[in-house]
């Protein structure tokens, strides 16, 4: 009785993990815990097709020096080097601004 309530657990435990991994973005988007901050990115990666739109998975640096890793789509494909200040929450992008080469910070 013991080991089946165990790995009924385990299971569940398991499962809902998956789901993280595979749902992080709107998971991130509604986590009451997790905190938004400014990112800086240089776009660096080529985007994927996102129904019509191009998405971007990049990894930039925060105000603090840490880097991390922000997800986000635009309606134009963006050239390779264009510096942006993404206003992340986890990795879910909230809103990006354009910026310039001398407001980015350096990992």
């Amino acid at each position: 009785m013991i080991k089946k309530i165990l790995m009924s657990c385990l299971v569940v435990v398991v499962a809902f993990a998956g789901l993280y991994l595979l749902f992080r973005e709107p998971f991130d988007r509604f986590n009451p815990w997790i905190e938004q901050e400014y990112v800086y990115v240089e776009v660096q990666n080529e985007p994927a097709d996102d129904d019509g739109r191009y998405k971007y998975r990049e990894q930039g640096v925060t105000e603090s020096g840490e880097t991390k890793r922000v997800v986000f789509t635009t309606s134009t494909r963006l050239d390779q080097g264009t510096p942006l200040k993404v206003l992340a929450k986890g990795t879910y992008t909230v809103e990006y601004t354009f910026i310039n080469e001398d407001e980015m910070l350096s990992k």
